[in-house]
Parts: C-alpha cells; structure tokens; sequence
C-alpha cells in the first residue's frame, strides 16, 4: 500500500463525527480486549496464529513506534475467535533493534493471546488507543472487507515499544447483538 494510503490513526478526541456508543465502547475500552472476548463468547475463545516473522513494517507502524521507514520487524497476526469464527483480525509488531535486548520472546507465543502477556506485565504502559477505517488490502483475503473499525495502541516497556493493532471483524458485531439481547 502507497504511503499516501496509510490511514489516518485518531484518538478519541480526534473523531471527525461522534460514534455510536457501542462502537466507541469496543474501541476505547482500556482493559484487555482477550478478557472481553472471553467474557462475550462464554469461555468459548482462543488464539489462532496466521502469520509470524521478521519482515519490514510499513510507514505507519514505523512512524508509530519511532523508527527509520523501512525498519524491520517482528509482526504476529492472528485472529482472536469467539466460537471458532474469527472475531478480530490482530497484526502486532515490534522493531527489531529493540525486541532483541528486551527479553519478550514474541516467536514462542503461538496460540497464546499477547494482549493477555502485555496486560500482565506492570512494567508494560499502554499508550493512547487511536482507530481508523482499516484499508481492506491490509486484511488477510478470508476476511477482506472495506470500512471495517480497527483500534490500536503501543504499549511500552523501556526502549521497547509493541504496536497492537486490532480490526472489529463482522462476526463480532453479530454475536455481540445476539448477546445483548
């Protein structure tokens, strides 16, 4: 995707229209998007790995995180499912210059949720959530669709920043009206 494609990340003080309360209480909601899933789909969760590698990051994560463009990096992606239907589409990443001396061995992961390890280590702080409109062509063919919300934020640790960025996927919304009724 074009630099000039990059979306633009805002925060919730930076939304152009206000959101529908649901919506914005997913976006921003600080505590771990795991346990929230966990409590939406009774228990019935997990973590299903797609893809993991050193690769170059594109512009906004590298912007994000305060490195050169171009950098490499350690990118996760994976869907958080609620019944075995993937819910949320998450691409995770950290530079390589600081994953290396940080200790967080993020290759032996696997199954296991991030956000659960980021939550349960203090000496992680979570920066400002922002969202967007995900651009499609950055979504993995399965799920591949315009205007879906995603929200993200870095939590850092040290020199060590890991970019989490999570996309609401249609499943979710459909179990999420069903469970509120």
């Amino acid at each position: 995707m074009p630099v000039s494609d990059t979306p633009d990340w805002l925060s919730a003080t930076r939304q152009p229209h206000p959101l529908a309360p649901d919506l914005h209480d997913w976006l921003f909601d600080q505590g771990s998007l795991t346990r929230r899933l966990t409590a939406q789909s009774d228990g019935h969760f997990d973590v299903q790995p797609l893809d993991e590698g050193w690769q170059p990051l594109r512009h906004d994560e590298c912007t994000a995180l305060g490195g050169a463009p171009g950098s490499i990096g350690w990118v996760r992606e994976v869907y958080l499912r609620g019944h075995r239907q993937p819910w949320v589409f998450a691409r995770s990443v950290a530079l390589r210059s600081a994953l290396e001396h940080s200790g967080l061995d993020l290759e032996r992961l696997g199954s296991r949720s991030l956000g659960e390890l980021l939550f349960s280590d203090q000496a992680f702080d979570r920066g400002e959530l922002e969202t967007c409109r995900y651009p499609a062509d950055w979504l993995p063919g399965q799920v591949r669709e315009d205007g879906l919300w995603a929200r993200r934020s870095c939590f850092r640790r040290g020199e060590l920043g890991v970019l989490v960025a999570e996309i609401f996927l249609p499943e979710l919304w459909r179990a999420a009206r069903v469970n509120s009724h």
